[in-house]
């Protein structure tokens, strides 16, 4: 075979393998033993082919069964759910009121002892003030989790996170998230709990901005993300860590709130960890400061961490750039 199609053989040889080996039928060793078989097929075809088009079509064949197969998974309703990601938030929009159910409340006293609280709250789209945007990092500079909130005044805000649903047996793995490993789910919450959590339980380094964006804007992606929450609650999604995930889904609904003039394809998309970067040099953050002097004024987690959990909203904008 020549060196062009091992090009492409290669990378789709080396997905299969993973597919398999994470997605394949249980139990373990049978998804163990499908994806060894696939493994080994391709060095067996280049070694036992002489000929060039016998080779790419078997080769090709192998492939279309696998994402045949892979086509046939379909995301569930009917797992015993993390108890985190146990209910599914979804909403009613009249007029200019939201009523939105199962936003998360949890009390914590460390990351995995909680409180459950579930709740139904009324939101006024006409009160909506702004916009802001969380980065939350756990280990890579690289790679941060993305939660946007929207300000209601009067130390009202929503949370939402666009996450991986996980059952009580899974933790989460970014390469398993590659590999519909998990369902989509966007969990609305009160800050304390969805910032709260990472900043004062998890320990993890979190940034907060509040962004250049109109009330209109800002009502019309809260009015999209509804949407999808609606639409999750009637058929399951799986999560997707390339194209599905915390930011991509971000710069999808952006782009469904502004169909004349949708935002560009950045790299800084996808290696979220500097998505507030993309920002700033896009307009979107205060501008008041270079970027490194609003970077460093934008952390939130030390000063919470400080303070406790008490107005814990209204804590956390203390001194923060761009907030009224």
């Amino acid at each position: 075979m020549s060196k062009i199609s091992l090009l492409f053989l290669l990378p789709a040889w080396g997905w299969g393998v993973c597919a398999l080996f994470f997605a394949g039928p249980d139990p373990d060793w049978i998804r163990i033993s499908l994806a060894v078989l696939f493994a080994v097929s391709l060095p067996m075809v280049l070694v036992l082919c002489r000929s060039f088009i016998k080779g790419w079509v078997i080769c090709l064949g192998l492939f279309a069964l696998l994402l045949g197969w892979w086509q046939t998974l379909e995301p569930r309703f009917d797992k015993e759910w993390a108890p985190d990601v146990a209910e599914i938030a979804h909403g009613e929009i009249t007029g200019n009121k939201l009523v939105l159910h199962n936003v998360r409340n949890f009390q914590y006293s460390a990351e995995d002892v909680f409180e459950e609280h579930w709740e139904t709250r009324e939101y006024d789209l006409d009160a909506i003030q702004g916009l802001d945007i969380f980065l939350s990092y756990w280990a890579s500079d690289h790679i941060a989790h993305v939660i946007m909130s929207w300000d209601f005044g009067q130390d009202k805000h929503l949370a939402i996170s666009i996450e991986t649903r996980k059952d009580i047996h899974q933790e989460y793995s970014a390469i398993k998230g590659f590999f519909k490993q998990f369902e989509l789910s966007y969990v609305a919450a009160d800050e304390k709990d969805l910032i709260g959590l990472r900043t004062n339980h998890r320990k993890e380094r979190v940034y907060a901005y509040r962004l250049n964006v109109s009330k209109e804007r800002t009502r019309a992606l809260l009015e999209s993300y509804i949407a999808e929450m609606n639409s999750l609650k009637e058929r399951p999604k799986f999560y997707d860590a390339l194209r599905q995930n915390c930011t991509t889904a971000i710069f999808l609904h952006t782009k469904a709130i502004n169909p004349g003039n949708p935002p560009s394809m950045d790299w800084r998309i996808i290696v979220s960890g500097h998505l507030d970067e993309l920002l700033y040099d896009n307009g979107m953050l205060n501008q008041e400061f270079p970027f490194a002097i609003l970077r460093e004024k934008s952390r939130v987690d030390e000063l919470m961490q400080a303070t406790g959990e008490e107005h814990y909203s209204k804590t956390l904008r203390t001194n923060l750039p761009g907030e009224q």
